[in-house]
């Protein structure tokens, strides 16, 4: 309507040829997006961002993702916001139907629940913590090794990413040394599988 009007085309002229009641065009023109239509675009935008970086990821930690790029709100807004654009995991999405059953892991199960080694770098075991602290949440992804039981890589993050276990594991072989016939075993969060596809 503005550009029509600054074309020097009157507004009634223009409403009665688009068929518009000119009665709700005045305060469209004053107000054409509201504050709350805003916000939510913003976080729409944050939201987008954490979906595309790590599409594996559900509206839980999409939410955290956005928080840290300064778009925070609540969960069941970020699930709505998700729902409604069709962001989902890559990874549920797969298995969304009847059946509530997980997906097949990522590899066989090499441990069989024998978590005994007799040698060192012979078996590992993963997984990841969340802290939280004054400045926002952590996630430590660490690496034991059974046979000492000693911490033989982590890594630190602010984003529950799939590079926290990329970092982890590289950092407990670049310790460790030959590590060729070693087995990681993890549960099967999708950052773990990454994980366990780079220990391949």
């Amino acid at each position: 309507m503005s550009e029509l009007a600054a074309d020097g085309i009157p507004v009634t002229v223009s409403c009665r040829v688009l068929k518009l009641a000119r009665q709700p065009s005045s305060p469209w023109r004053a107000n054409p997006v509201s504050d709350s239509e805003l916000t939510e675009a913003y976080r729409a935008n944050a939201l987008f961002d954490a979906h595309h970086g790590d599409p594996e990821f559900g509206h839980r930690f999409l939410a955290d993702g956005a928080a840290n790029a300064g778009q925070v709100m609540a969960r069941r807004t970020a699930w709505r916001i998700c729902s409604t654009n069709g962001w989902f995991s890559v990874f549920s999405k797969k298995n969304r139907g009847k059946s509530s059953r997980r997906g097949p892991p990522a590899h066989d199960d090499l441990v069989g629940r024998d978590c005994t080694a007799n040698a060192p770098s012979e078996l590992w075991l993963a997984d990841i913590t969340e802290h939280r602290t004054l400045e926002g949440k952590v996630y430590v992804w660490a690496i034991k090794d059974v046979f000492s039981n000693r911490i033989v890589g982590y890594s630190i993050d602010s984003q529950m990413k799939s590079r926290i276990a990329v970092n982890a594991l590289s950092n407990a072989v670049a310790r460790r040394g030959d590590v060729a016939e070693c087995i990681l075993h993890t549960d099967r969060g999708p950052n773990f599988a990454v994980a366990s596809i780079c220990a391949r």
